[in-house]
């Protein structure tokens, strides 16, 4: 059955991609009316997380920033299809970096770095980072449970020396990659919400005291490994440019927790200024104490 589905379901996702960008977003502007208006999906989350995180802001603009949402998030999943057959000379274009200074130094100096990102803009684009450098990057994702759906995210996300890694595997890699000194540098998106109550760290985030999980940064000091914010932004329609932050160089300098609340407060201070550009589906508070 999940073999069929791939089979029913990718040749579509094939023809998507294939479509000139101008046609590819009027397919995205359908979406957006289906999901939002028809579909109704995850409206409650939304409505709730947006009136948690700002109180302050009337019902009207609340409902303005639900819709740009909306329309951002059904861009952002049909990138994640285009990502099927785009060209790297077309994603050089469309996703680019301010500055690769904080990075490349740490490349001379032959120094594995961790990068935290949150569910913001695109993070879909990221491997356009592989284009700049020859070791290889390693994102950190949740493996799908369809074999062959979770085979062909591999293969969009791979194309350029870049690698997944389950989160399930990721601190028994990386610690065991670090010790066979392999340079390299891996990506977290690092503000999903722990669903137990082991290894994690409350912090204020959005007016709200909220869990992060602390593994990078419990992982950064145990292999001394330097940690970097990805900030990206959406300036266009299909348009992003990310720059680096460094969060720390010598992890064990800081105290326990510092680095998972700079974090926090780096990725809230990108959503108070565009907040349309966040993933507001994810339920964020729903273990705020």
């Amino acid at each position: 059955m999940q073999r069929l589905l791939y089979w029913l379901v990718y040749p579509l996702l094939w023809i998507i991609s294939k479509l000139p960008f101008w046609l590819f977003y009027k397919v995205s502007d359908g979406i957006f009316i289906l999901v939002y208006y028809v579909v109704g999906y995850r409206k409650k989350t939304v409505r709730f997380n947006l009136k948690t995180a700002f109180p302050e802001k009337s019902d009207a603009e609340r409902k303005a920033i639900e819709k740009r949402f909306y329309k951002h998030m059904c861009d952002m999943f049909l990138e994640m299809i285009k990502s099927i057959s785009i060209s790297a000379e077309e994603l050089k274009k469309r996703f680019q970096f301010d500055d690769l200074t904080i990075v490349e130094k740490l490349v001379k100096e032959q120094r594995s770095s961790l990068i935290m990102m949150g569910h913001y803009a695109s993070y879909e684009w990221l491997t356009a980072l592989q284009f700049y450098f020859e070791h290889n990057g390693y994102g950190i994702y949740k493996r799908i449970k369809n074999p062959y759906f979770d085979k062909l995210i591999h293969e969009i996300r791979e194309k350029w020396n870049s690698k997944l890694i389950a989160n399930k595997e990721a601190t028994f890699i990386i610690r065991k990659q670090q010790r066979a000194g392999k340079m390299a540098t891996y990506a977290f998106i690092a503000d999903q919400s722990p669903k137990t109550r082991k290894h994690y760290h409350c912090t204020d985030f959005l007016g709200q005291n909220v869990p992060f999980f602390s593994g990078v940064e419990r992982l950064a000091k145990s292999e001394d490994m330097p940690v970097i914010y990805l900030a990206v932004n959406k300036i266009k329609r299909g348009y992003y440019t990310a720059s680096f932050k460094v969060i720390t160089e010598d992890p064990n300098t800081l105290p326990d927790h510092k680095i998972t609340d700079v974090f926090a407060k780096l990725l809230e201070a990108q959503i108070k200024e565009n907040p349309e550009y966040y993933l507001w589906t994810h339920k964020r508070f729903k273990h705020a104490l």
